[in-house]
């Protein structure tokens, strides 16, 4: 059986809620090329994204160990 992926926030690598870490490790990319790409996000409509980051760093459960 193949094993389901979960999407958690990185407990490890994070700088804020981990939610752009978890995102990355789930999609395997860099998590500081995710980064960049929310901050562009959220210029580009004018700091709404910002309500989608609270709302996913509420959403996405917290991995319990540090490293996948």
């Amino acid at each position: 059986m193949a094993e389901i992926k979960r999407l958690y926030r990185s407990s490890g690598d994070k700088m804020i809620a981990g939610v752009c870490a978890g995102i990355a490790e789930y999609f395997v990319l860099d998590p500081t090329l995710v980064r960049i790409g929310y901050i562009l996000l959220c210029v580009l409509t004018f700091f709404t994204a910002l309500a989608a980051y609270l709302i996913l760093w509420i959403v996405i459960p917290l991995r319990k160990d540090p490293y996948p």
